[in-house]
């Protein structure tokens, strides 16, 4: 996926890389280009329907992360963790015929605190879009990915590529939606014509 994205960079696509939390010793290279990647504290995507958003990882809004930096590296910890262990219980789901699901995200959104995070979290980066004037705002760091209004402002949370294995998109008109991986991938695996067992004998 990465390499596919740096090709794309190379011919021509806009591609900005906004470190986090998780990628925080990229701040330091934020305003400089690798790539034809640019790397930037924040940025600003308008649609094909003319709407303005403000593009941020999201960390800044987070008490936990400004004020309980101790608390942040546990939580960073734990979660890094949890990502090993779910590499490992999808590898035996595999094995079973069974599809991905994410148990550190279920694990996760399963802790009361990290529900709270998720209200505490989105309410002030919307207030922050609607401070700078944009029509809404595009953010991660809580990995919990959806779509909606507060006070008049769309927010749009892409959760992650790792855990929940989701991304936002837009289509040509300007509509954004979330993809999420697992249920693409089993809406593909039932389009796929089946075999009965007599024709794969025959064949």
């Amino acid at each position: 996926m990465v390499q596919k994205i740096l090709r794309k960079a190379r011919k021509g696509t806009n591609v900005v890389y906004i470190p986090g939390n998780h990628d925080e010793a990229a701040r330091q290279y934020c305003q400089l280009t690798f790539g034809e990647v640019r790397v930037e504290e924040e940025a600003i995507h308008v649609t094909s329907d003319d709407r303005r958003l403000l593009v941020i990882h999201g960390d800044q809004f987070d008490g936990i992360v400004r004020y309980a930096r101790w608390l942040a590296i546990l939580g960073d910890w734990a979660y890094a963790t949890a990502l090993r262990i779910n590499t490992t219980f999808n590898w035996g789901r595999r094995k079973l015929g069974l599809s991905y699901w994410s148990l550190s995200s279920y694990l996760k959104h399963k802790v009361k605190n990290a529900v709270q995070s998720s209200t505490t979290t989105s309410r002030p980066v919307a207030s922050e879009a609607r401070r700078r004037g944009v029509d809404g705002v595009v953010c991660g760091h809580i990995h919990h990915a959806e779509i909606r209004t507060i006070d008049g402002i769309l927010y749009c949370n892409d959760g992650d590529w790792v855990e929940s294995c989701t991304a936002l998109v837009e289509d040509f008109e300007g509509r954004l939606r979330i993809v999420r991986w697992a249920e693409e991938a089993a809406r593909e695996q039932s389009a796929l014509p089946r075999l009965s067992p007599a024709r794969l004998v025959a064949e």
